[in-house]
């Protein structure tokens, strides 16, 4: 009972605070475009896209029906969305016409890792350990 407590305690803020990213990928989509990878083409393509994705499963793990499927979703998101965050640092990609030192790069970096541990905790970890399990038995 109190570890369900503590999970709702995390993932409301925490899927909330991913969805209004989301959001903010529609209302400001030129700031997120300079870090997007050139070799995926359109970067507002791109920027819309993962808002989407941001605001479902951001809503997804804040709602506790669909909370372990939606935390396996942000940790493959956010794995995939580190591309943009990498292409920023080894290319020196300025954001609000800064550029940012290496060591906050890597504070970043240990954030993101963070925040993938917060969606693997929140159930990605057994659910995508039941989906690869799931797939392993097809074939």
């Amino acid at each position: 009972m109190m570890e369900q407590w503590l999970e709702h305690l995390v993932a409301v803020p925490y899927g909330l605070w991913i969805a209004w990213i989301g959001v903010q990928h529609f209302r400001d989509p030129a700031w997120f475009e300079p870090i997007v990878p050139e070799i995926l083409g359109s970067a507002r393509f791109w920027v819309y896209a993962s808002g989407v994705f941001e605001i479902l499963l951001g809503l997804g793990v804040a709602l506790p029906w669909f909370r372990k499927e939606a935390a396996f979703g942000i940790t493959l998101m956010l794995l995939v969305l580190y591309w943009a965050n990498l292409n920023m640092w080894v290319n020196d990609i300025p954001l609000d016409g800064k550029t940012y030192a290496r060591h906050w790069h890597a504070l970043r970096g240990v954030g993101q890792v963070g925040l993938v541990c917060i969606s693997l905790w929140l159930g990605g970890f057994d659910t995508g350990h039941r989906l690869f399990e799931w797939i392993r038995s097809r074939g």
